[in-house]
This record gives structure tokens, sequence and C-alpha cells, in this order.
């Protein structure tokens, strides 16, 4: 019943979409080429395809090469217009992601502003010194002409069997991916097959120009978000771990949690979650419940909770964070870095 109230709000969603993309394709609407290369790094689809950890992979790179900028909307946070991150920033002034990405790259400029034509032009008066802009999902966001388009694609969720919001989690058409230069595949399950890669492959290259690669996440050993108030010992196999997250797909983080601990809690919330007093509350009850347990959160997670007199003392001293990265199969993750500095310094 719920899926045929849907079915109308969905399909002029796409229609709504697809005009759109008409205005751009005809010129009606303008997309605007600036004087600087700009890697733009998106999907087509909501929740966690990866994007903040594939922004870091291409920044840590490109740092050795290029002055690099990173630019955000911001999304979550409470303030509007253009805004440079510190290392310092509130998550609430200037979006948890953009955070996460200054604080693990302070020298790197990171800026937040939701119309992206305007934050470039001022991040290029206020830092002529750059010149790479990384900007972080704005592959819909068509007024700025990106000189290099990167979809992520989550492999969880082949785009040929979802379907537009709200029905499903498209949001934007498939048709729009003849724009992308590379498709980097995410979540790929140790099992897939040679034949599963070749159906992502038909799926998504259409021209000559189009690459794909498949990856999937890393984990790490996670660690204290208060290093001087928890115990120096690593996390053991046998710890039992309370799961905290609040990003667009959880499962993948608490998979590998309950592959590597004894979970017993997960405690999630919806995609850029302000955490509160109630939140802190709860958390400190599951620890009078489990008195030899920790907090696992996401990274992402874990720069909204850096505020110590917001954080009861209790969960301050067991709250960890696990960090992750992309690990690419094949170690394809040279190629496709080596590819994308070709492709920058190309006229």
């Amino acid at each position: 019943m719920l899926n045929m109230l849907l079915a109308p709000v969905a399909a002029l969603y796409k229609l709504g979409i697809k005009f759109r993309n008409t205005l751009f394709d005809k010129g009606l609407l303008k997309s605007e080429r600036f004087d600087i290369p700009i890697i733009c790094i998106g999907n087509i689809t909501v929740g966690g395809t990866g994007k903040t950890p594939m922004a870091e992979l291409v920044i840590d790179y490109m740092s050795q090469m290029h002055n690099v900028a990173l630019l955000s909307r911001g999304y979550g946070r409470r303030t509007k217009g253009y805004r440079e991150v510190a290392v310092d920033s509130h998550y609430r002034d200037v979006g948890d992601e953009p955070l996460q990405i200054k604080r693990k790259f302070p020298d790197t400029v990171v800026v937040v502003c939701e119309k992206r034509t305007d934050g470039i032009r001022r991040l290029r008066t206020e830092h002529p010194e750059v010149d790479l802009i990384i900007m972080d999902d704005g592959f819909q966001h068509r007024y700025v002409e990106a000189k290099i388009n990167i979809v992520m694609i989550d492999a969880s969720r082949p785009i040929q069997y979802d379907r537009m919001l709200p029905l499903g989690k498209l949001r934007d058409v498939p048709e729009s991916l003849h724009r992308a230069h590379y498709f980097v595949v995410t979540k790929c399950s140790p099992e897939m097959t040679p034949l599963e890669r070749r159906l992502f492959h038909k799926v998504l290259i259409r021209y000559a120009y189009q690459r794909i690669y498949y990856t999937r996440f890393e984990s790490f050993m996670p660690q204290p978000v208060y290093p001087a108030e928890a115990p120096h010992e690593p996390l053991g196999a046998d710890r039992k771990v309370i799961a905290l997250s609040g990003i667009g797909n959880p499962k993948p983080f608490l998979d590998a949690l309950r592959e590597q601990y004894r979970l017993v809690e997960a405690v999630t919330a919806e995609d850029h979650h302000v955490y509160r007093v109630g939140d802190m509350r709860r958390l400190s009850g599951m620890l009078a419940r489990y008195p030899d347990a920790v907090i696992v959160t996401t990274e992402k997670d874990a720069v909204k909770m850096l505020r110590p007199d917001r954080i009861p003392p209790e969960v301050r001293r067991r709250l960890y964070y696990q960090p992750i990265n992309i690990s690419f199969i094949e170690n394809s993750a040279a190629d496709l870095l080596q590819k994308l500095e070709k492709d920058v310094r190309k006229d």
C-alpha cells in the first residue's frame, strides 16, 4: 500500500530531475567552468557510498603535487553561506564530514558553501595559492562544470535494481552517469565474482574514456576519542562493544564490529544526527549495564563528540572511533590516482 502511495511521488520526482537535466544539456541552465581544475566526488543515491574516504584518499595523494582545497556544501550545519573550516570548528557550524577532513588534513584548505559557484569564486580570491579543488558531493550540482567526475556506486544496491526517491535511494536518473569519468564501486563482497564485476561494467560503462574500480572498506583498530582519559591497552577480540553510529548505511560498520568483537548493543541514528543530552544519558545507562564494555563509533560521529563538557566522564573514558579507508581490489589505487593526476594536468 505504501509503495502504491509513493509511486506517483517518485514518478513526479523523476520527471522533475529529467526536466532539469534537459535544461542543462540544452544550455538553458548554465554550467560554469572555472580556470582551475575541479575534481567532483559524488553519487546518484542517498546514503553512504564512501565519498568522504574517497575524498581523503585523493587529498592525501594530490597534496604531494598541488595546493589542494576541499569544497563542501556542509550538509546539516546550522549556518549559511561561505565558511572556512578550522580544526577547532564546531561541527554544527561547518558540517561533520568537512570537520573530519580538516582534522585529518589540517594543512588543507576546507571551505563550506551551499552555492558552489560562489564558494569557488571566494576561495580563489582568499586562497590564490590553491591550484586544485576537490568538490564533495557535487555531481547533481550542475551549475559547476567539474573537470573530472568520480561517481561512487554502492555494490550492495546496484542502480539497475534501484528506484527513484522516495520509493528507492536514487536521487538522480542513471542516464546522468554519462557525465562520469571514473566509477568507484564500494562495499564489494570478498566473494564478488568476475561475472558480477562484468555486470557492473556492462551497466555503468558507456564511453571509452570511462573507467571503473572495485573497492571495499578496510577497518583498523579502534582509537580513543579522548586518549588522555582512556586505558592504554588495545581492545582485545573478546571485548564487549556498544556500537554507535549516525551514518547513511551503518550495516558495514556493524558487520565489521561483529566480526572483531562481542557486539552487545547497537545504537543507530539517522545520517548527520545531532547528539544531545538524552543520547549521552542512554549511553551512560548502557555502560552501567555492561561495566566491561566500550563504545565504538565512526570517525564522522567522533567529530561530534569533541566537546568534553558535553560528554559524561564515564563515556569519555570508554569512547573509541574506528578508522576506515578504501581498499582497492587488485591493488588499483595507484592506477586511479596516477590517471587522475594526468587528467588534472591535461589541457
